[in-house]
């Protein structure tokens, strides 16, 4: 599975967050406070969704703790942050550099794709990982726990020194 390597524009995110780890995972209590009430963000681009992990350094992944705590966040992209509803935040993903590696099947069969991504391509690339936020972008093409679901991994990444 070879990624595209891609440049993110600045990008705005409205969305809601919390602190969760894999071993205690929040990320459906996440989704379930935010999905009902997206529709309130008025300035939306379009309707993919990201779900972002902002770790707390570039190690997070080397010597693994599913009990090590992360910021993860259940967001849209939006055109400006003049209006935010209540109980929402906003997120500025930097300009950088991805790796983009699409995805089929269900989410919660997603792990042997992570471990490949952080255990065997990046290891093995040109690149590293960089201190920005990781996102899973989710479309059209994006069916929950479906086994034809799609969505995209993007992995902050930057040349090695």
């Amino acid at each position: 599975m070879t990624p595209k390597i891609e440049t993110l524009p600045p990008t705005k995110l409205i969305g809601k967050k919390l602190s969760t780890s894999f071993a205690d995972d929040k990320t459906f209590d996440l989704w379930t406070s935010f999905s009902p009430r997206k529709r309130e963000v008025k300035n939306s681009i379009n309707n993919d969704l990201y779900s972002v992990e902002i770790y707390p350094d570039t190690s997070f992944f080397e010597n693994f703790d599913p009990t090590l705590a992360f910021e993860k966040w259940a967001a849209i992209a939006v055109s400006d942050f003049e209006q935010i509803p209540d109980q929402m935040e906003s997120l500025a993903l930097p300009k950088g550099l991805y790796a983009v590696f699409p995805y089929k099947g269900k989410p919660s069969h997603a792990m042997e794709t992570f471990k490949y991504i952080y255990s065997e391509w990046l290891p093995l690339s040109e690149y590293e990982m960089d201190s920005r936020p990781y996102f899973a972008l989710m479309g059209d093409k994006y069916k929950g726990e479906h086994p034809e679901s799609e969505e995209e991994f993007w992995v902050p990444i930057k040349v090695k020194q």
